[in-house]
């Protein structure tokens, strides 16, 4: 076994975690020398971007039926068991890395000590142990880098062992399948195989932080971007996909704390992660000019077309899959903060993309409907957007990341709530859906609407208006707002036929309802009381 590139002085893969009789073992190499491993071993080719171009094989996104958490006594009455957080003993656990161990033997590996969270009071140091180099590049661009004087005393807290070339057999292993991503928080570590999807990789430590932090160190762990205006203000943005968090949360105005996970202790809001890792499909410089732009060199394109004949990146083509991704480091955006840190939020605007026309373009919360609309995550799916859907779907995702909680998902409202009321943070939902109607009847909210709603809201200009309540879910509506037509504010107003606005809007708060009933048990009265107003059998 020969070792190359950069190391702690006490860095040892044996002792730490039982890894010995390896190949070469690559520690720390540069993104230059992660992309000519990548070519040399016919993994990827550059694109005319200078991005590396990859991909990821049988498995283009996350297998959540196949993510599983040791369960043990530290995490046995701890954790949300379910369909979420699926339960693996410890004896299985260390059987089955065993037989990891023994396909790596004699193989080339590529090491990464990393770190996450830019706030420096919750460092979390990690390594991570790839059997690919593009998978160590991935970890290089998405987790924080140490600089040359901390890889010299680096001590990492937890491990990644990452190997998409083994295949767990489910009669020996207690998989569901081949592939597999066990987290176990005793051992710390986390091992994956059988895919070489890396948001494994990335929501694998993102589901950590999601314990670690708020059970052990009452900071509240957020699915959402964040950005900081002129004046110091930060601004938070939560939203599933479709509901235009990156759009939104790109502001020339304001620099970016980050685009996906944060943390929120006191006084202080604090990016995960040290890049960003953003949807291509349909990627143009117009519509996402900040993400088209940090495509270059030390980027990694997973799973895209190009134009034929040329090494030109076709975002448009969806033949492999349309979670086609980009991985880049944070610094490839010229306006970001640095380091990744604001300070506790003036604002948070859950995103919503509304196909059914119902919900206001902007509406302010009280702490109750925040803890409620924060634990029901809702947006709605359209025609086209997954096989099967051919009208309006309403789709709930807990605290707007419901895959990626291994806490019960009232524990995460709960501290948003608390942290409200010593904040006195401003809390607004915003609909990116549509207006005059449903989807196929109604339009979509302009984008430069959304965007004066938004403005209008951090500078102040909505606190002294005169609001209007909505008769079903009760939600504050601002009755005028600069440079918005005041006749859109209000989503009753904007459909020609007013009972069809009313039985609609009855449909969707019994969507809510029904949704919410899987959390009933454990929510407080402030957030029981801040339900849609409507009757459900």
């Amino acid at each position: 076994m020969n070792e190359f590139g950069k190391r702690g002085k006490n860095a040892n893969l044996k002792d730490s975690i039982g890894l010995y009789n390896l190949g070469n073992v690559y520690w720390n190499l540069t993104p230059a020398e992660l992309v000519e491993e990548t070519i040399i071993n016919g993994q990827g080719v550059l694109s005319e971007t200078g991005a590396l171009a990859i991909e990821t094989g049988e498995f283009t996104g996350r297998s959540p039926k196949d993510r599983f958490i040791v369960c043990d006594e530290n995490t046995e009455n701890s954790v949300w068991w379910g369909d979420i957080n699926i339960k693996f003993t410890p004896e299985k656990f260390d059987a089955l890395y065993n037989r990891m161990k023994a396909y790596m033997a004699n193989r080339e590996v590529y090491v990464r000590d990393s770190y996450a969270c830019a706030d420096p009071e919750y460092k979390l140091n990690i390594r991570v142990v790839a059997e690919y180099p593009w998978s160590n590049m991935f970890a290089y661009n998405m987790f924080l880098r140490p600089t040359e004087e901390e890889l010299e005393n680096f001590e990492p807290e937890w491990h990644i062992v990452n190997a998409p070339g083994f295949y767990a057999d489910p009669e020996i292993d207690g998989t569901r399948q081949h592939n597999f991503a066990v987290i176990n928080f005793t051992k710390k570590m986390i091992i994956i195989g059988g895919t070489g999807y890396t948001g494994e990789i990335k929501k694998g430590i993102f589901s950590v932080l999601n314990y670690i932090l708020p059970h052990e160190r009452n900071v509240l762990s957020m699915h959402c971007s964040a950005n900081i205006g002129k004046e110091g203000d930060t601004a938070i943005f939560f939203g599933l996909s479709g509901t235009g968090k990156t759009t939104l949360s790109s502001d020339p105005n304001r620099r970016l704390i980050g685009d996906d996970e944060h943390g929120w202790a006191n006084g202080s809001v604090f990016n995960f992660e040290g890049g960003c890792y953003a949807k291509t499909i349909d990627l143009s410089k117009e519509k996402e000019p900040q993400i088209y732009n940090a495509i270059k060199f030390g980027s990694i394109l997973e799973n895209i077309g190009f134009h034929k004949g040329t090494s030109a990146p076709d975002y448009s083509d969806s033949t492999i899959t349309e979670n086609t991704r980009v991985s880049y480091p944070i610094y490839h955006i010229d306006n970001i903060v640095e380091p990744s840190v604001g300070t506790d939020p003036k604002n948070i605007f859950f995103l919503t993309a509304d196909a059914f026309g119902v919900l206001p373009p902007i509406s302010r919360l009280t702490p109750g409907q925040a803890m409620y609309h924060f634990i029901s995550g809702y947006t709605a799916k359209v025609a086209g957007t997954e096989v099967g859907v051919t009208e309006p779907q309403p789709s709930f995702s807990a605290c707007f990341g419901k895959a990626f909680l291994p806490l019960h998902p009232t524990k995460y409202a709960e501290m948003l709530g608390e942290k409200m009321k010593e904040t006195n943070v401003r809390v607004w939902l915003i609909n990116t859906g549509w207006s005059g109607g449903e989807y196929g009847v109604g339009s979509r909210i302009s984008l430069k609407y959304t965007r004066a709603m938004i403005t209008a809201a951090l500078t102040g200009q909505l606190d002294n208006v005169e609001y209007a309540k909505h008769e079903v879910f009760g939600l504050e509506m601002p009755v005028t707002c600069p440079e918005v037509p005041d006749e859109i504010l209000t989503p009753r107003n904007t459909w020609a036929d007013k009972s069809a606005y009313d039985a609609k809007a009855l449909h969707l708060a019994e969507q809510f309802v029904k949704n919410f009933k899987q959390f009933e048990d454990n929510a407080n009265e402030e957030i029981l009381a801040a339900a849609p107003k409507v009757a459900v059998n």
